[in-house]
């Protein structure tokens, strides 16, 4: 007989590779034909609805990182919610209109704009983006994300662009939209006005100059030959000046130099001196701001009036205290301009040249006009000083090129109206990371009035329709009118069809006696596009609810959809589209550096799902600190594929060792098991409990850690490491070795679903080779629950103490080791000489010591006191470590004298050759 042939060693055909590439696909295709997401959803469709409402992304270019670090969260959440009680259904949204789309046309794909009607470019911009969603789409699922992938929302659906106008008229019948001439960002690069939330700042190289303006009128407050000095980084802005603007309660230094004299804020007098190089400036006279008020100043390059105005804007901070003030270049410009009756000169194209209104400079590109002003003004003696800073300056966050205040009319959403009631639902709403609420906050509480309208082609129209008089006319009827065209025919009809044929039938107005109509040519910003989707999607869809319970998406969306998304919602319904918001860091190179092509440390999803899975990608957004930036590099995928891998082993071995066992008629009840056993379920029940509150507060880096140590600390490295003496020598159904199957069975059955919605593939790969299970997926039943174990307190204190004497033992084996006492653990004897308290702790345990030590032989040697010179002496225990007597068996290598004693076996101890005879007999 072979001894080695009657071991019960493990049996699984589980493979130990994940080769995840390549399995995943598989596994996936079963989702496919088994309608996981369906089922998932008719589980659960009597329970509660929990709604994490998706954020669109836009519908152009492969997946980067930060859309799988957002995407994958979402997951993480809506699986765990499945599993908890809810019926928590994903709908996929993408966002689709806009300039991006335009551009890949225009520039990627050459289609000549020119030749295409309006309609007929929409048209291709539509197909162009259903074919940016399919590509998104399977990218998406390649990550194992699940969702309703084939009835997501997308903003340029009729129905959804329908329910988008139903809040635009809503907003409009509140008085909160408005049609006014103000300056606001605008894009020369796209030709088009902007929000703030499409502003980055980047560094720019910009002039800087201090220019003089001579007082025409003093108004009895000055003499009349002074110079008012302004300073000003946008020379090309000049030629709109129409004013100065000081602070009413500043004080103003009237300062002779050289026999000129010259106004300036004293607070900056100093500074002012030093830049133009003043000697020994000499200060005439003081005022303060707002006796200068109505003082009248020359035009440095035109035959026209600069009036001296007083504002609370005008600061200390930087220049000379006298603002140069351009109605139609900046907002502050226009408030103070309005104020005093100024017009709103904007000699700025929408292309950003000069015109005609800016004479000597038409045609001129605005960034190139500033060397050409800078000159005129040196001939004309009023430039003081020209220099060139870098300073940060607003930009197109689509072109990245520099954007310019420019005054154009516009359609505005007025966030003054109804400030009060968002900044009350942003302290409504539950914030993490706990600062979220704080920057909203603040920028609501400061922003202006919200830019909704766009001079592009590619959106939703703003449906608005003006009579022959010119007057804006948005009634009741005429929005419901265009909403349901929209959600029949799509918005492409807004250019299809003349305005009379986009009105309701027999439609009058008073603005148009003779029945002429004309229609509103501008878009909507895309962010009221995706800002809708509270009502578009959570309101037009029954599977979903408003508010939803969550929205998630990176922290640069608080400028974005969070601010979008709470504005429209509060306009509409009082409160904010949402209950809870969660944010998330940006996904940087390992370095801490924006990934970029042209530095080329980028690395993308699909490199690391093709490489090493999605399971090992999705773990390693378990294991960051999500809520700030993260970095990416292939050293942290190697990482993770190692604890992968431990995780991994864990489940097999599991799986192993119970391939004889049936937990119907095999398990052990928990009056019945021992100690060590009820011990680990102690710590699987603690397991449990951690992980779930771990999901709850979305901190999967503790589920990521908290899963780990269990597998390879109190798994691997304690319980499974001595239960191999049991499950592979023991006869089949001995007692100790179904104690620790039954243990096993709870410990697979619990770490399949506490990682199912982290690692999917790997659970429901997992998830057939566990006995017994009727559900055809682990997305199919409920997070486990914590068991009842009596006195688990008094018991785990206990065993927590025994792993400490654990620890001991193993580090004198570990010395006895290494100068050559034993070799492996088995040839070992220990002695243990105690103090009372160990001893105690020892005379409780009822399990076999020198199993759970893996040594042959385990002896109590007396007191503490007693332990002789050469024992390894640690706080409550001596430890003397001798070989082993006896020879080694050759079934279960432990070293005994009892080997040789049975005569049929000669080569076995007596354990062994009893489970041969009762077990294995011919």
């Amino acid at each position: 007989m072979e001894y080695k042939d009657t071991l019960l060693m493990p049996k699984t055909e589980f493979p130990m590779r994940g080769n995840l590439p390549n399995k995943e696909p598989e596994i996936q295709s079963k989702w496919s034909e088994m309608s996981i997401y369906e089922k998932v959803q008719e589980r659960t469709k009597d329970r509660p609805l929990y709604v994490l409402h998706d954020g669109p992304p836009y519908a152009n270019g492969d997946l980067h990182m930060g859309h799988a670090l957002n995407k994958v969260l979402k997951d993480f959440i809506v699986r765990y919610k499945s599993m908890s009680g809810y019926n928590a259904p994903y709908v996929p949204g993408w966002d689709t209109h806009g300039l991006p789309i335009e551009t890949a046309l225009t520039k990627n794909k050459k289609v000549n704009r020119k030749e295409l009607s309006i309609a007929e470019f929409r048209k291709l911009c539509e197909e162009y983006a259903y074919g940016q969603i399919n590509s998104q789409r399977e990218q998406f699922m390649r990550l194992g994300v699940r969702g309703d992938w084939f009835n997501p929302y997308i903003t340029l659906d009729p129905a959804y662009e329908a329910q988008q106008i139903k809040v635009f008229g809503e907003m409009a019948k509140k008085g909160y939209i408005y049609k006014g001439l103000k300056p606001v960002y605008w894009s020369p690069s796209s030709e088009s006005a902007l929000a703030e939330a499409e502003i980055e700042y980047q560094d720019k190289r910009s002039p800087s100059i201090y220019v003089a303006f001579d007082v025409k009128d003093g108004k009895g407050v000055l003499a009349g030959d002074e110079k008012l000095i302004i300073w000003t980084t946008t020379p090309w802005t000049i030629p709109a000046n129409l004013g100065i603007s000081l602070h009413p309660e500043l004080d103003y230094s009237i300062v002779k130099v050289d026999q000129t004299s010259y106004v300036v804020a004293s607070a900056l007098l100093e500074e002012v001196t030093k830049v133009l190089e003043w000697e020994h400036p000499e200060t005439v006279k003081t005022v303060k701001g707002i006796e200068l008020e109505g003082v009248i100043t020359k035009h440095p390059l035109y035959d026209r009036d600069s009036l001296v105005m007083v504002g609370e804007h005008v600061t200390t901070e930087a220049g000379t205290g006298c603002v140069h003030t351009a109605p139609g270049h900046g907002e502050e410009d226009f408030i103070v301009g309005q104020k005093y009756n100024l017009d709103v000169l904007c000699p700025v194209d929408e292309k950003g040249y000069m015109t005609s209104e800016a004479p000597g400079f038409e045609g001129i590109f605005y960034e190139e006009a500033n060397k050409a002003i800078t000159e005129k003004l040196q001939e004309s003696g009023a430039l003081l000083k020209l220099s060139f800073i870098t300073h940060s300056y607003p930009h197109d966050w689509r072109t990245k090129k520099p954007t310019i205040f420019r005054a154009t009319a516009q359609w505005f959403a007025s966030i003054k109206d109804f400030r009060q009631e968002l900044l009350q639902a942003i302290q409504d709403t539950k914030w993490v990371p706990s600062w979220g609420e704080t920057r909203l906050f603040n920028m609501v509480r400061d922003r202006g009035d919200w830019c909704i309208s766009r001079q592009r082609v590619w959106g939703v129209p703003i449906p608005v329709f003006y009579g022959e008089n010119g007057e804006p006319i948005i009634t009741d009827e005429t929005i419901d009118h265009v909403s349901s065209l929209f959600r029949e025919h799509g918005s492409n009809i807004w250019f299809e069809r003349e305005a009379v044929d986009l009105l309701p039938k027999g439609f009058s107005h008073a603005s148009s006696p003779n029945g002429q109509f004309t229609k509103e040519k501008d878009i909507m910003d895309v962010w009221f596009d995706s800002g809708s989707s509270h009502q578009a999607v959570l309101e037009e869809r029954s599977d979903l609810k408003r508010p939803a319970d969550l929205y998630l998406e990176g922290s640069d969306q608080y400028r974005g959809w969070f601010n979008s998304s709470l504005s429209t919602s509060v306009a509409v319904t009082g409160k904010a589209a949402y209950k809870a918001v969660l944010s998330h860091g940006f996904a940087l190179d390992e370095q801490g550096r924006k990934m970029s092509k042209s530095i080329g440390n980028v690395i993308v999803p699909s490199k690391v799902t093709n490489q090493y899975g999605a399971d090992i990608l999705r773990l390693w957004i378990a294991s960051v600190d999500f809520q700030s930036d993260v970095r990416v590099s292939d050293n942290s995928f190697k990482q993770v594929s190692e604890v992968y891998r431990k995780v991994r082993n864990t489940f097999r071995f599991l799986l192993g060792n119970l391939a004889d066992f049936d937990q119907m008629t095999n398990a052990v009840s928990n009056e019945n098991l021992r100690e060590v056993d009820l011990y680990m379920l102690v710590k699987l029940n603690k397991l449990i409990d951690k992980v779930k509150k771990s999901y709850e507060l979305y901190d999967f880096a503790g589920i990521y850690h908290s899963i780990h140590n269990f597998c390879t600390m109190e798994l691997s490295s304690f319980y499974l490491d001595f239960a191999k003496d049991i499950l592979y020598i023991e006869s089949e159904n001995h007692h100790d070795r179904r104690c620790i199957q039954t243990v096993l069975y709870e410990s697979l059955l619990t770490l399949t679903k506490l990682v199912a919605p982290i690692l999917p593939h790997t659970a429901d790969e997992v998830w057939p080779y566990i006995p017994g299970m009727a559900e055809a997926s682990v997305q199919l039943v409920d997070m486990p629950e914590a068991g009842i174990i009596a006195q688990s307190d008094e018991l785990e204190k206990k065993w927590d103490h025994f792993m400490l004497l654990r620890d001991d033992v193993l580090k004198a084996l570990e010395i006895a080791r290494n100068v050559k006492i034993i070799g492996k653990s088995l040839t070992a004897s220990v002695t243990l000489f105690t103090s009372v308290k160990v001893d105690a702790l020892l005379q409780s345990i009822h399990e076999d010591l020198k199993q759970l030590f893996i040594v042959s032989n385990v002896e109590i040697g007396g007191s503490v006191e007693n332990a002789p010179g050469t024992a390894h002496k640690f706080e409550d225990v001596s430890i003397v470590i001798t070989a082993a007597e006896g020879e080694t068996c050759e079934r279960c290598w432990i070293v005994t004298p009892t080997v040789g004693q049975d005569v049929d076996h000669l080569t076995l101890c007596t354990r062994c050759a009893e489970v041969i005879k009762t077990s294995y007999t011919e």
